[in-house]
């Protein structure tokens, strides 16, 4: 099958505009008589019904959680990108446009991140419309700060907690419309299998997370928005229900999975501090706006503070390796996540990793606290030479901005990060992967969409701080309700689809059969056993930095766990009731299946780029070294009954509107 991105011809700052001039349109008579299926409830999905919804649509709306509020969007801390330029620092829509280009390391598709950074504004708009309580300056105009990658201060944001304020925004449209019954709200279900009719996506087959009960349901399009794929590597920021089963399901029904290699790690999460752990968490980008990153510069210190004989605080300003901002002088420590987060591995694995695993480096306030602190004195007329003074002071502004992630820190670390500088070290976080889509978001299955972080299109090797919740806001308020509507125009005399088709009977069998293997399996390890081994795989050989030998390793140790997995996982309980070990096992057999294909995908693309770093291919200062003559492509993979067996389809990326050329940030 080739791939047809459908981009519309002409200027790129015209294409969007145009496209919605000439599509077909649903008007509201008909728009009633037609049923759409979201899964997912985050901000894409969320987004997504209630926009749907309020066009006039007929909605199924699917999670796992017990709310749509309980989805991950919740846990986006830092902000939200828009291109509104209200600081007056040169922002335009085409800046966002190349820094999102550059900041993906030239791998994302041109027309896709146009029409990001263009709708980009109306999604603020929107959502000060909707209440969301955006940060505001003193004189109530909206509140920018800065994130990675860029040279301006585009970010919007609610202290440290903008994905959860932007969530509920979305959830109280939701909520508007569950009550006028355009939206059929399902909690606690978890889609397990895609339904495909005469080659159109006509329903998916779902099971009910506190009864058991398997259920068919119809729909004339059906939508996922189910998140990314982080938890393939078992630790990481991610919630841990997060999972990949609703796209990984689509896939073997079709839909090709592109760039599953390109996965981020984000340089400022809370270190790992043992086995014991089942999740990561995230310390926002937000953070590195005024916290400073730093190592000691001698060996000797380093294993000092490791070995408990020297404080950080003891060490002078001349001791320390400020090494972002050394390295990178015009951006310091805003350089993209994936730059961070390799120079933070390349400092700790030379010896000068500060925790006591050695895989730690510091952020540090003091000097932010000192900055903020004589700014208020000197506006308050107080002796700005008032060292306690000026600390206090500096403190309540830190609070302010940040007190709840410092708040979060301080419980987790049990460490004032007031007094003391905070811990931090990479970790997984945002796949940039997914479904591949065209400009419509449809994937190759005709009537499936894919939006938000569980597709691939819009953010190349490297996601940018901030763009994670403007994708998925961007992709359910102002892009899927055009798209669908164009594609839904020709359902308009299709009628109900029935559930008793026999392409839902063999569906629903198929789930039936699994849960029965699984649950007769009666092995002696469980689920986490296999997740956790799955996990280390990823991680030590799939993860910051990979080679040719080692995924080709990979690839074979994931294939062992996963027929020991499907030989020795034991999952207690009832299957025809409430039972989360049985959820886990069906949601680690698709990431045994994914993490495969994963490392397939690295060893093949013979180059670096964005999160994607092969140890082969760095240029002689270590930095990613780019091939654009033979990987300037998306990789897009179609399934053939085995990872090991996908096929590769290419879709060549064009760049007719920025210069390819190796990112720089210095």
């Amino acid at each position: 099958m080739a791939l047809d991105s459908k981009i519309p011809q002409g200027p790129i700052s015209t294409k969007w505009t145009d496209y919605k001039d000439h599509i077909n349109l649903v008007n509201p008579a008909n728009k009633r008589n037609i049923d759409v299926i979201i899964v997912g409830t985050g901000l894409a999905g969320g987004s997504a019904a209630a926009t749907l919804a309020e066009l006039g649509y007929n909605v199924k709306a699917f999670c796992f959680q017990d709310s749509p509020r309980r989805a991950h969007s919740i846990a986006a801390q830092g902000g939200i990108n828009a291109a509104k330029n209200y600081q007056g620092d040169g922002d335009s829509t085409f800046r966002l446009f190349y820094d999102t280009v550059k900041g993906g390391d030239y791998r994302a598709r041109e027309a896709n991140v146009h029409r990001l950074a263009e709708v980009s504004a109306n999604i603020i708009d929107q959502c000060v419309a909707q209440g969301v309580p955006l940060a505001r300056e003193y004189g109530g105009l909206l509140d920018n700060r800065s994130f990675g990658g860029t040279l301006v201060s585009r970010t919007f944001y609610a202290k440290g907690q903008t994905g959860q304020q932007l969530l509920l925004g979305a959830y109280s449209a939701m909520n508007r419309q569950i009550g006028r019954g355009k939206i059929q709200m399902y909690n606690r279900h978890e889609m397990l299998d895609l339904v495909i009719v005469d080659g159109k996506a006509r329903g998916i087959i779902a099971r009910n997370l506190v009864t058991g009960e398997i259920e068919r349901h119809s729909a004339h399009a059906v939508v996922i928005a189910s998140g990314g794929y982080g938890n393939v590597f078992f630790l990481s920021t991610n919630a841990m229900g997060s999972n990949v089963t609703a796209a990984w399901k689509i896939h073997k029904k079709g839909a090709y999975f592109a760039n599953p290699c390109y996965t981020q790690i984000h340089p400022t999460c809370i270190p790992v501090s043992g086995d014991h752990q089942s999740k990561l968490t995230l310390m926002s980008e937000s953070l590195r706006n005024d916290g400073r990153i730093w190592v000691p510069k001698k060996l000797e210190d380093a294993q000092a503070i490791r070995e408990g004989r020297l404080k950080p605080t003891d060490l002078a300003e001349e001791d320390r390796d400020y090494y972002l901002e050394r390295r990178y002088p015009s951006f310091g420590n805003l350089v993209p996540r994936d730059v961070a987060s390799r120079a933070a591995k390349e400092r700790c694995d030379a010896g000068f990793g500060v925790n006591k695993t050695g895989e730690a480096v510091y952020l540090d306030f003091a000097s932010a606290i000192q900055r903020y602190g004589k700014e208020q004195a000197k506006i308050k007329h107080l002796d700005p030479d008032d060292a306690a003074l000026v600390k206090k002071l500096g403190t309540e502004v830190v609070a302010n901005k940040y007190g709840n992630l410092f708040q979060m820190y301080e419980k987790i670390v049990d460490d004032n990060p007031y007094e003391t500088p905070m811990m931090i070290y990479p970790a997984v976080h945002y796949t940039m992967g997914g479904i591949w889509v065209d400009y419509n978001l449809m994937t190759t299955i005709e009537g499936c969409y894919a939006i938000g972080e569980a597709n691939f299109s819009d953010h190349g090797a490297n996601r940018l701080g901030a763009s994670a919740l403007m994708q998925g806001l961007a992709d359910g308020y102002f892009v899927l309700p055009y798209t669908i509507g164009d594609y839904l125009s020709k359902d308009i005399r299709t009628g109900k689809i029935s559930t008793d088709l026999p392409e839902f009977v063999e569906a629903e069998k198929n789930v039936r059969d699994q849960i029965e293997r699984l649950s007769k399996n009666n092995g002696t390890h469980s689920v986490d056993y296999f997740h956790r081994k799955l996990g280390k795989v990823m991680w030590d050989k799939v993860g910051m930095a990979r080679n040719a030998q080692g995924l080709s390793e990979a690839m074979e140790e994931i294939k062992a766990i996963r027929e020991e997995f499907y030989r020795d996982v034991r999952v207690p309980g009832d299957v025809n009731g409430f039972n989360q070990e049985l959820e886990k096992a069906l949601r680690v057999a698709d990431f045994l299946e994914l993490g495969e294909l994963f490392a397939k995908d690295a060893l093949h693309r013979n180059e670096s780029c964005g999160g994607h770093f092969r140890e082969e291919y760095q240029t002689e200062e270590g930095e990613a070294q780019r091939d654009d003559v033979n990987f300037a492509y998306v990789a897009a993979w179609e399934y053939k009954g085995d990872p090991r067996e996908a096929v590769l389809h290419k879709e060549e990326l064009k760049f007719e509107n920025v210069k390819l050329v190796q990112r720089s940030y210095k």
